[in-house]
């Protein structure tokens, strides 16, 4: 078993408080992420939990075990770090097996250890290579392998991919979700990237300002999103986020005025809000639809498109200088910049926020 369970932490630096309080279970097996902009707490949150910073407050626990004060040698960690940290002077083969030599294991263990991490890795041919005669992808596989062959209870890994090239994280987010499937251990990983988020994760923890905004499952997050901070930050392009004016509730529906003067119904049984209610209205590019001006719920302007072959985003702007994303196929010719055109939303895909931020 290898459960995690945080309780309360919080760590500060002098009067800088950057972890508020964490509460976290991660159960055996699980691939967690945190994500989160830059500044909010998650590479921090990594390295407490791997002992490489100290807990202000708060504690740690590894299958019931009080690992809060533990050095990071004692708690059966591994952890890959942004830069490869090889030591440029070894092979391949000496760098996995550093670590196992100074804990004073058997030549002949340490040779089976890395022989079967290099073949998981597909790593054999580079064993005798040094780090310089490799390239990107293939040092941080070492890097990878050098956790591997000390077989921790889980693995940690602060933004392993951040150097790597567009082709190259595609290709290492694939290895890693096999490594995963492979060893079928616990590992925690610290990204800014929502698209490794989402294909990694088993349960994405999103942190904002060292607190957590929300935890669940990467559809559970992109189709639930419990405030606009959650809302905002999973998807790409972003959520489009309207002021919208509570003008009639009847028989389960809501009638919302936009600024623009269009009004929109939307089916919400049960929805606790009064007529003059101030809301936000979210809505994904997917979700939004082009049609010929004079037509849809929405009048617009195009302003500026990106067309990605399979996909493209057209951007456009509502009379009320409202910005909006809308999502195409790609084979849909895209109107010129400038032209007028209308939006069709559609109602069972919008978000409702009341003025607090927080989804009703």
């Amino acid at each position: 078993m290898s459960d995690l369970t945080i309780k309360n932490l919080r760590k500060s630096y002098d009067a800088l408080e950057i972890l508020k309080g964490i509460n976290l279970e991660i159960k055996d097996k699980e691939f967690v992420v945190f994500v989160g902009p830059s500044g909010c707490g998650k590479s921090t949150l990594l390295r407490t939990i791997a002992g490489l910073e100290s807990a202000t407050s708060g504690s740690i626990y590894m299958d019931d075990k009080d690992i809060t004060d533990a050095a990071p040698a004692k708690r059966d960690l591994a952890m890959v770090f942004q830069s490869y940290a090889l030591y440029p002077h070894m092979s391949v083969r000496e760098n996995m097996s550093f670590a196992l030599k100074l804990a004073g294991i058997e030549k002949s263990e340490i040779n089976r250890k890395v022989e079967e991490a290099a073949q998981i890795l597909k790593l054999e041919p580079l064993l005798d290579r040094k780090p310089k005669a490799l390239s990107g992808g293939q040092r941080q596989r070492v890097a990878i392998g050098r956790a591997i062959v000390r077989k921790p209870k889980i693995f940690l890994f602060d933004e392993p991919l951040s150097n790597l090239d567009a082709a190259l994280r595609v290709n290492m987010r694939l290895e890693l979700s096999r490594l995963h499937q492979e060893l079928q251990a616990t590992m925690l990983y610290v990204t800014h990237d929502q698209v490794e988020a989402m294909t990694l994760a088993d349960k994405v923890v999103i942190l904002n300002d060292g607190r957590i905004e929300q935890v669940g499952s990467p559809l559970e997050l992109y189709e639930k999103p419990c405030n606009l901070f959650v809302a905002g930050f999973m998807g790409m392009p972003k959520m489009t986020f309207l002021e919208v004016t509570v003008t009639a509730i009847a028989e389960g529906n809501v009638t919302l005025k936009l600024l623009t003067g269009a009004e929109i119904t939307l089916s919400r049984p049960g929805l606790n809000v009064q007529t003059g209610s101030q809301l936000t209205l979210g809505i994904r590019p997917e979700h939004t639809v082009l049609c010929n001006a004079g037509a849809g719920n929405l009048q617009a302007s195009i302003e500026i498109s990106e067309e990605l072959g399979s996909e493209s985003y057209v951007y456009v702007k509502t009379n009320a200088n409202e910005a909006i994303t809308v999502r195409i196929d790609g084979e849909q010719a895209v109107p010129k910049s400038g032209s007028l055109v209308g939006l069709n939303i559609a109602p069972g895909k919008c978000h409702l926020f009341d003025k607090q931020g927080i989804a009703i």
